[in-house]
């Protein structure tokens, strides 16, 4: 047993040896590694962790999540092993720089990816508005979501602290853009209760040269000029005005793009009654939606009238609900986010 009293030199071991021995055993460690580590001291903006190098690696409280932190106690405990990402290299006393944040933001990326490609619907709390549109969090992640593609009659500012259901638009970590659509959630929840030559009650909204947006109950869909009537028009102001209620035919659903077209032409009785007797078009509404749906199941699997209108007595009417439907207006480019 060697004497606790003997020098370093007596037992000839010096520190140089020392030191020799901990490079030889010493891990490399480098920026972009995912390691274990113990927490051995919380200081108040930030914490010392044990990863196994020469020196304690520090964590700054502001990589300890992807969340707001205000204390380390809200992340960390004493004595706790967890992943922790290497952040930058040894600076000049030997110590590295840890994240949390840095993994779950790529956990949350990963997930977000995952979620557009299973269409899913996601829910989020409004945090913040600007000029473009709205802002939210999914999973940890800061989301925008258009002005365009908010489906609302609320000021934008009344939405701070509301939870909206949302469709993702675009995904793209390289950008760091995550862009997301309230009016696509609605059109799709509602789109499971619509079908083409359904009838349907809503208000003109907004006029176009090329139609009449028609909102349902929340979201409009496009009444194209060349669907108004069978005669020709020059401009849809010469039929509607705003505020006018209408009623119209969906001939069209476009779930990827979230659009319902609508049509008017279809329920004629007689080429142009929508501009000469229109309340003749909507007392016959249900009975030319019906004939249109007669064709159009005859089109499909290519049988006789006589054989579709046996079919179209098998099939319930649909209900003049107020059902909100899908905008033609251009998804706007998305707003960079900081």
């Amino acid at each position: 047993m060697v004497n606790q009293k003997q020098t370093v030199a007596e037992i000839g071991f010096t520190h140089e040896d020392f030191a020799a021995l901990l490079d030889k055993y010493d891990y490399h460690f480098s920026p972009g590694d995912t390691v274990a580590g113990t927490v051995f001291s919380i200081e108040p903006r930030g914490a010392l962790i044990d990863i196994g190098a020469k020196t304690a690696a520090y964590i700054p409280i502001q990589e300890m999540s992807i969340n707001r932190v205000d204390s380390p106690e809200e992340v960390l405990q004493s004595n706790e092993t967890r992943e922790f990402f290497i952040l930058t290299d040894e600076n000049e006393d030997g110590q590295l720089t840890l994240s949390i944040r840095r993994i779950e933001y790529m956990r949350a990326w990963e997930r977000v990816r995952q979620l557009q490609t299973e269409d899913a619907t996601v829910r989020s709390n409004v945090f913040a508005t600007n000029r473009g549109g709205a802002l939210v969090r999914i999973e940890g992640l800061r989301g925008f979501i258009p002005g365009s593609h908010i489906s609302t009659r609320k000021p934008k500012e009344d939405l701070v602290g509301e939870e909206l259901p949302l469709k993702f638009l675009e995904v793209d970590e390289d950008r760091n853009r995550l862009v997301l659509s309230h009016r696509r959630a609605l059109v799709e929840r509602k789109m499971n209760r619509l079908e083409v030559g359904e009838v349907v009650i809503g208000t003109v909204r907004g006029i176009k040269p090329y139609g009449a947006f028609i909102d349902i109950g929340g979201v409009s869909g496009l009444l194209h000029i060349s669907e108004i009537s069978h005669d020709h028009i020059d401009t849809p102001h010469s039929v509607f005005n705003v505020n006018d209620e209408v009623k119209v035919m969906i001939i069209d659903l476009d779930a990827e793009r979230g659009r319902i077209s609508l049509s008017t032409k279809q329920l004629e009785p007689e080429p142009g009654d929508m501009i000469k007797n229109r309340d003749l078009v909507y007392d016959k509404a249900e009975e030319m939606a019906a004939k249109y749906r007669e064709q159009m199941l005859a089109k499909q699997q290519g049988i006789t009238l006589e054989e579709a209108e046996v079919l179209e007595e098998e099939i319930p009417a649909a209900t003049e609900e107020e059902i909100p439907t899908a905008s033609e207006e251009e998804i706007p480019a998305a707003i960079d986010e900081e």
